[in-house]
């Protein structure tokens, strides 16, 4: 069974899938840093540096968007933004 096969499965779940539905902020967020880090040609070890921090923290901050375990913070989001050349803005909008 591949990824894909998998997760269809997974999703026919209709709790696992409010579950993975809730989650679709952190996903998103998650895409858009990879894509920024990626599109500034930087690794983790590189935002690491330029965080001031040490390369696990990124594989962490990364890692927690995707696993729903932990929610960094406003200013590790900016910093991070910050290390790959972009601006975090957050916004509300009405539902």
């Amino acid at each position: 069974m591949n990824h894909g096969e998998l997760k269809a499965k997974a999703l026919s779940n209709p709790k696992v899938k409010a579950a993975y539905d809730d989650m679709a902020p952190e996903f998103a967020l998650l895409r858009q840093m990879l894509k920024a880090r990626q599109t500034a040609g930087l690794s983790q070890a590189d935002v690491a540096a330029l965080m001031g921090t040490k390369p696990p923290a990124v594989t962490r901050l990364e890692s927690s968007l995707g696993n729903g375990k932990h929610s960094p913070s406003l200013a590790t989001l900016q910093k991070y933004a910050h290390a790959v050349g972009y601006e975090l803005q957050i916004k509300l909008v009405r539902t």
